[in-house]
């Protein structure tokens, strides 16, 4: 089996690249979209394992992406992960609404996160 892949949604450049270098150090191969429409296209030329996605982005947010790709029996089975600087509980009840597996607020606490794409990976 090759690497796990994961697309990263993330319009934030500075985010992106840092969070994009610490996932491949881990050995994931890291697909990088700057908005939900990029997401979508990604995500329809090759599947991904997992999803990090933003949830505030330009032109199609995270919230709408994510629902979208909920709604697709194709795509569906994806995990994706909430990733956004609202930290209010209820941001994590409208990610799950929205069709996240799970939920991490920025700044992003690494360690943190790879426990929850390696139970997500688990469980796919």
């Amino acid at each position: 089996m090759g690497a796990v892949k994961i697309l990263l949604v993330e319009d934030n450049e500075f985010n992106s690249d840092m969070l994009m270098q610490r996932l491949e150090a881990e050995g994931y191969e890291v697909t990088l979209a700057v908005n939900g429409e990029e997401a979508l296209q990604a995500v329809k030329k090759a599947p991904p394992d997992i999803i990090l996605m933003d949830m505030g982005l330009p032109i199609m947010d995270g919230w709408e992406a994510t629902r979208i790709l909920k709604a697709d029996p194709k795509t569906k089975p994806i995990p994706i992960i909430s990733l956004t600087a609202h930290s209010m509980s209820d941001d994590r009840k409208k990610a799950i609404e929205a069709g996240c597996n799970e939920y991490e607020t920025k700044p992003i606490d690494f360690p943190r996160l790879l426990e929850k794409i390696e139970k997500l990976l688990k469980k796919a």
